[in-house]
């Protein structure tokens, strides 16, 4: 049978790519040269093209004309792109071998300097803005929050077991063996978009439920026994309690459920304190006993930390903040 190719028409490297190319689309049916050609009229790839720039800094569309509305909408579209690229390793890790302990430290890794970066980055928002400006621009925004970022609870949900996101008190009225429905109806976010007078939800939660609800639960379903914790715990014994992993874990849990959260009640503490009587967020939510961690004491892998270091969750870093406001 003759060559398809000759090496008097193509160099050695060219040759090698041509047959890898026939050895990917013969198996198929296809037919080599018919993609050849239409490689021949596609345009080179531009930078610009590949990552849609136009389209990507079209989509700042502020609704008044203070300007430092584009700073607040510009810092929201960068944390959700970097959500997202956390939510890239919880997919791999959530298809990981159980015999995979390199791989999974090396995406705990990705995740925390995602979140070192956001974190670091937030200066954006406390320091970023002029005060009077957000304070009239916000008004126009009610009720939309990052209370309902979607991205952020399904970081939650992938980093560990359901319950622990979960009100106790209220699950223990759940029974045995509750299914991931019930479950959400005691998870610890509906505390934090209420109403304070009554108590009822407030219209940001309301709006938040009636779009993710669904996704939300399916979301937990497909992580119920692939979360980063339930794959830590597939893991050999020694392997669980390597010192690496361990300090990979309490660094998620930390960035996650406390210096987080902390940079927002940081933020709030700039724009919205005020005395007599604190400014309300614009979805309505208690940022004040919402926020600190030392209130909602949300914690990822309590089976790490030490009876001190769960009774000191957030404590030092919320004081720290308010002497400084």
């Amino acid at each position: 049978m003759s060559e398809p190719y000759s090496t008097d028409e193509f160099s050695p490297a060219v040759l090698a790519q041509l047959r890898r190319l026939q050895a990917k689309y013969v198996p198929d049916g296809q037919d080599l040269a018919a993609y050849l050609e239409g490689l021949y009229y596609a345009d080179y790839i531009n930078y610009w093209d590949y990552i849609e720039l136009e389209t990507l800094l079209s989509l700042q569309r502020p609704l008044t004309k203070l300007p430092d509305e584009r700073i607040f909408i510009i810092y929201h579209q960068i944390t959700e792109l970097y959500f997202k690229l956390c939510l890239c390793e919880y997919e791999q890790i959530a298809l990981l071998a159980p015999a995979a302990f390199d791989e999974l430290l090396l995406r705990l890794g990705r995740i925390n300097r995602y979140f070192d970066k956001l974190i670091d980055s937030f200066e954006v928002m406390v320091d970023g803005m002029d005060k009077q400006q957000f304070l009239q621009f916000r008004m126009a925004l009610m009720p939309a929050s990052g209370f309902q970022s979607v991205q952020y609870r399904m970081i939650e949900i992938a980093s560990t077991a359901l319950e622990n996101l979960t009100d106790e008190e209220k699950r223990k009225t759940l029974g045995q063996s509750p299914d991931h429905q019930q479950m959400f109806g005691c998870i610890y976010w509906k505390a934090g978009a209420t109403v304070e007078e009554t108590g009822a939800k407030a219209l940001t939660l309301l709006e938040f439920e009636r779009k993710y609800t669904d996704a939300l639960v399916a979301h937990a379903r497909q992580y119920h026994d692939t979360n980063v914790w339930a794959v830590v715990q597939r893991l050999p014994a020694a392997e669980r309690q390597h010192p690496r992993l361990v300090q990979a874990l309490k660094q998620l849990d930390v960035n996650v459920n406390v210096n987080w959260p902390l940079m927002h009640f940081k933020s709030a503490v700039r724009y919205l304190q005020r005395q007599p009587a604190d400014v309300p967020a614009t979805g309505g939510t208690n940022w004040r006993n919402y926020l600190p961690p030392k209130f909602q004491r949300r914690i990822f892998y309590p089976a790490l930390w030490s009876v001190q270091e769960l009774e000191d969750w957030g404590k030092g870093w919320v004081e720290r903040v308010l002497e400084g406001a």
